[in-house]
């Protein structure tokens, strides 16, 4: 098993737990990238009803933005794809430093 293998599952667990515990939870999952991108496919981040998270699926501003919309997820239940591209000059002012593009999914799952 790889470290990554390995970080996706503590944050899948952490998820879990949080669900077991009656929080209300929304995963966020990198499900495409193009170009370069801070976090793979398959990288994870769960986000809790008051706003706590743990893992990540880009990082700056992006991240900010998928915790934003995760609690939107949790209010409506209605899951959602993100997608976010920055060109190489903009790239560092809004926090995708690499210039590429991500999709994340959100869904709820607590």
């Amino acid at each position: 098993m790889t470290d990554r293998t390995l970080e996706a599952q503590d944050v899948l667990a952490v998820a879990e737990r949080w669900a077991a515990d009656g929080r209300p939870v929304a995963l966020a999952t990198v499900i495409e990238t193009w170009g370069s991108a801070p976090r793979p496919v398959g990288s994870h981040l769960a986000i809790d009803g008051d706003g706590l998270f743990e893992g990540s699926v880009s990082g700056g501003c992006v991240e900010g933005a998928v915790v934003s919309e995760a609690l939107d997820v949790i209010a409506d239940g209605r899951a959602r794809v993100l997608s976010f591209g920055v060109a190489d000059e903009t790239a560092w002012r809004v926090g995708l430093s690499c210039g590429g593009r991500i999709r994340v999914l959100v869904e709820r799952i607590g």
